[in-house]
């Protein structure tokens, strides 16, 4: 059987998802550094319109958005194709990557007189190449090019960590350079072992040639490790608490939001579109263990830090585990194609709730830090009066962390659980419930030092504009807003998955 793609008539608004902040980063180098954040704030403005002129169309169309680069068809060429969790993964990095543009703007603005402006100009040009980096992984259709846009995160996620030159900033930005190379170099070694087994590296070709054979599993499974090094699923996260614990708070939420999610989004191809039925059943089953261990062993992790952003660094390891336990649990049946089951749902809502509110947190810590000059848990009594926006940017986004009601996160839990139960995975349903015990557990940890009496008189060292706080508030209020979404499949997700036409979705 042979794939062939088509151009869609609003396909090339997946060129514009990939090209524009490449042409933004032109722009800046050549207009200077005095121009970087105006010409970066006005491409993430328009990649936000871009974004959702992409869900829009989806939903119009109710079919996916293709474009065949160069009219040349696959293997030759490449295509570019967007189905409805790539639609929805595009919108989600505009709103996050805007809202972190908007608090990093003060930050990273070039001051006369100042002498940091390569850092400034660095920063913008960084946060531009992971737009256009995560989009080229969400609408990708050939595994070396996918390979590509994950060395382009890489290689722009790396230098974020260790922004302000500190020794210890680059000691940790080293170590996730080595996690995420040996993740591409079994990434690369995978996609050698498909090219040479089948010829083609296109996903919609290899979705109907593959077949059970020991090379495909070796291949699958080399990709699939090395996509959990860049991931951080447990028990591959020994990168990701030191890499966030001394990244500034910008750097910090986009990695946590989004850059980590590039990998599970791309397993979640591979295990699903790939992977025949046999293999991709063992390795559903393989990573919701490795999920489980991650959520309960990250969560006591968590606990246990005594500094707030090292905190929030375990808890998104432990909550990206929830992401794995969905594999098993949205398998499907003959009658029920996996992007049906409300496993799908909840996963693809724990994605989203998760980046909206581990961007807040991270965002609403930087302000804490920049305030006290710290962001020891222990000598934070009574912040929340002197930053009580920040205060309740954090409660609201653990709401979402530990599945309370009305927050997205809790959409997404109670969905998996039903499933859980429902297929027969009592111990998941178990990880499930714990996880968000022991979230509630450190969440309500800072929470209790926010609204505390202070023993002395609280020190501000450094006033915070109030813009910044609400920066982080308005991300935790969209995480909660999630939650008001109905209690079953999104057809949206649906979009542009095989056997499934919805033109003209309501």
């Amino acid at each position: 059987m042979t794939s062939v793609h088509a151009t869609t008539p609003s396909g090339f608004l997946l060129v514009l998802a990939v090209i524009l902040p490449v042409c933004a980063v032109l722009a800046i180098v050549a207009c200077g550094p005095r121009s970087a954040a105006r010409i970066a704030m006005t491409t993430l403005a328009a990649g936000l319109a871009v974004a959702i002129a992409i869900a829009m169309e989806l939903v119009a169309g109710g079919t996916a958005l293709s474009y065949v680069v160069g009219g040349w068809q696959p293997p030759l060429g490449i295509a570019l194709r967007a189905d409805g969790l790539s639609g929805a993964m595009i919108v989600m990095t505009a709103l996050v990557l805007g809202a972190v543009g908007l608090f990093a703007r003060s930050q990273y603005a070039l001051h006369d007189g100042g002498g940091a402006g390569r850092a400034q100009t660095t920063f913008w040009i960084l946060l531009l190449a992971l737009a256009s980096a995560l989009n080229a992984t969400f609408v990708g259709e050939d595994l070396f090019n996918l390979y590509v846009a994950l060395e382009l995160l890489t290689f722009a996620a790396v230098p974020l960590v260790c922004l302000d030159g500190r020794a210890e900033t680059v000691k940790a930005a080293l170590r996730y350079l080595l996690f995420a190379l040996l993740g591409s170099l079994l990434y690369l070694l995978g996609t050698g072992l498909i090219y040479g087994q089948y010829g083609t590296l296109d996903l919609l070709a290899l979705s109907q040639l593959s077949r059970e054979d020991p090379a495909l599993s070796a291949a699958l499974a080399l990709m699939i490790v090395g996509l959990l090094a860049k991931a951080a699923l447990f028990p591959l996260h020994l990168w990701l608490p030191p890499a966030h614990a001394g990244a500034p708070a910008p750097a910090s939420a986009v990695l946590s939001a989004l850059v980590i999610k590039a990998p599970v989004f791309l397993i979640l191809r591979l295990v699903l579109d790939v992977a025949p039925p046999q293999a991709a059943a063992v390795a559903g089953q393989m990573l919701a263990v490795l999920g489980a261990v991650s959520i309960l062993f990250c969560s006591v992790m968590a606990l246990r830090q005594a500094r707030l952003k090292l905190m929030i660094a375990y808890s998104t390891v432990a909550q990206i585990g929830y992401l794995f336990i969905v594999f098993p649990l949205a398998a499907g049946s003959a009658d029920l194609p996996p992007w049906s089951t409300i496993a799908w749902t909840g996963g693809a809502l724990q994605l989203i709730s998760h980046a909206l509110a581990k961007s807040a947190m991270f965002l609403a810590a930087g302000v804490v830090y920049e305030a006290f000059g710290h962001d020891r848990i222990a000598d934070l009594r009574g912040f929340g009066r002197v930053l009580p926006i920040s205060a309740a940017a954090f409660g609201l986004a653990g709401l979402s962390l530990m599945g309370i009601p009305p927050s997205g996160g809790f959409v997404a839990k109670c969905l998996l659980l039903t499933a859980a139960v429902a297929e027969g995975y009592p111990w998941l349903a178990a990880t499930i419930l714990a996880g968000g015990l022991l979230a509630g557990g450190y969440v309500f940890r800072v929470i209790d030092k926010a609204l505390a009496n202070p023993a002395a008189p609280i020190v501000v060292q450094r006033a915070v504009p109030r813009r910044l706080e609400i920066v982080a508030l308005a991300l935790a209020a969209a995480a909660v807003m999630l939650g008001f979404l109905p209690l079953r499949p999104f057809e949206f997700l649906q979009i542009g998955r095989s056997g499934v036409s919805m033109a003209g979705l309501p």
